[in-house]
């Protein structure tokens, strides 16, 4: 099986992000997804052999380009929503019941997404006790947490908005929640 990219460019013309931030964006996705598929061949012709070197570099890259590709998914397609979060809807009463209030699990977010670094910031929800948790993800592939579902991601490598927005991060993270798909992160609950 090969992974294909998905096409974004429904986001084209999305409020607070520009046609060149988001072609660019989908082009280092694309990226990711060429990479899978390459690491898959590789991997699929070497001898499964955990003293060679190649072979265990090539099994830790994966987990890299693999994630890398995946939560560039989550994200786009959980961007494009035009209407504010329904506070009576399943994720915000889930969120309120997590954090005390939606509006405090949004301050936890964005402050989340705010801190100094790259990566992502991830609304997971524990599949095993419901819980939901916003956590930072340094790497595409370190700081998961295990057991969790993406509900709802946020990208926050510089790629994601420098162009739009420069060092101004905060900016960003506000045009990140006009843009949020509520229906598409709700659907994500389990």
């Amino acid at each position: 099986m090969t992974y294909k990219a998905r096409d974004y460019n429904n986001l084209l013309g999305m409020q607070g992000l520009s046609e060149t931030l988001l072609k660019n964006h989908f082009t280092l996705y694309q990226g990711y997804v060429n990479n899978t598929n390459k690491l898959v061949d590789l991997l699929n012709a070497k001898a499964k052999d955990a003293t060679n070197p190649e072979f265990a570099e090539l099994k830790r890259r994966f987990g890299f380009e693999f994630n890398g590709m995946r939560l560039h998914e989550y994200y786009f397609d959980n961007l494009g929503g035009k209407t504010a979060v329904d506070k009576s809807g399943a994720l915000a009463r889930k969120l309120a019941e997590a954090c005390g209030s939606y509006e405090a699990w949004e301050q936890d977010f964005r402050a989340t997404g705010a801190m100094r670094g790259i990566g992502w910031v991830v609304l997971y929800q524990d599949s095993v006790a419901g819980r939901l948790f916003n956590e930072w993800i340094n790497e595409h592939e370190v700081g998961h947490l295990a057991g969790c579902r993406p509900i709802l991601v946020m990208d926050v490598f510089e790629h994601a908005y420098m162009t739009d927005y420069g060092l101004k991060r905060a900016d960003y993270i506000e045009t990140f929640f006009k843009n949020i798909n509520w229906e598409a992160a709700g659907k994500r609950l389990g």
